[in-house]
């Protein structure tokens, strides 16, 4: 496979190289698919998350906090 990247791309994966953090650009460029990937996943979570409390907001499931202890122990409350 081969690929394309803008000058300043290069540039960027020609100094992670240089950095000795990686031996070449495939390391770089894998690393950095693998932080996109991570991204993309965290992203669909926070996603559904926001989806189920706009849900229970729409229907009235809401609790009043007025303290940070109250939101600490809402939050460590399982599931």
């Amino acid at each position: 496979m081969h690929i394309s990247l803008t000058p300043e791309l290069e540039r960027a994966v020609k100094m992670k190289v240089e950095s000795g953090l990686f031996n070449n650009a495939s390391e770089v460029v894998r690393d950095a698919l693998r932080l996109s990937m991570r991204h993309e996943a965290e992203n669909e979570w926070l996603k559904r998350e926001a989806a189920i409390g706009f849900a229970q907001l729409e229907a009235g499931e809401t609790v009043r906090i007025r303290t940070k202890q109250q939101f600490l122990a809402l939050a460590r409350k399982p599931s």
